[in-house]
């Protein structure tokens, strides 16, 4: 077995989400789920399919997001594997919960702009996802200034009021 890191490559204001699902017909279903949760939304989506013809699978309303998406699907090439893309201005906030309730979606990895490395082992049989690298290590621990910031950040942004 082979450990490996495969940076996902997309542009910095863009958020991702990084999945596992189990059926060739989540493609659809995940797409339904994202239009029906944020009308007009655009993105682009790719699933590594894992038995039959084994192609990565896509979908999407964005032809920029649909080419990270299947850019980034082919470098991780891992069965069952999901990634969706959200252009710029759209949010997992928004959509992870219609993702989440697709009911072939068996887990999220993780929803994120931040430079992220998919950790992968491989077999003779394939690839898995053996997590992931969000961001970066903390720096410290927040004090009264910055928990000051992070409520006025939050408020300013119309997340709480």
């Amino acid at each position: 077995m082979q450990l490996s890191a495969i940076k996902i490559e997309k542009p910095e204001l863009v958020n991702f989400i990084l999945g596992q699902t189990h059926f060739i017909k989540s493609v659809e279903d995940i797409h339904e789920a994202l239009v029906g949760a944020v009308p007009g939304i655009k993105f682009g989506l790719a699933f590594c399919e894992a038995s039959g013809e084994r192609l990565i699978r896509w979908t999407g309303t964005d032809e920029a997001m649909i080419a990270l998406a299947r850019k980034n699907a082919q470098a991780i090439g891992a069965g069952h594997a999901f990634i969706l893309f959200l252009a710029e201005g759209y949010y997992p906030i928004n959509v992870l919960n219609a993702v989440k309730m697709v009911p072939e979606v068996c887990h999220v990895f993780c929803a994120t702009a931040n430079p992220t490395e998919v950790i992968l082992a491989e077999t003779e049989q394939g690839r898995a996802i053996l997590g992931l690298v969000d961001g970066f290590s903390p720096k410290g621990i927040e004090d009264e200034a910055g928990i000051a910031w992070r409520k006025g950040f939050l408020r300013n942004i119309g997340y709480k009021l």
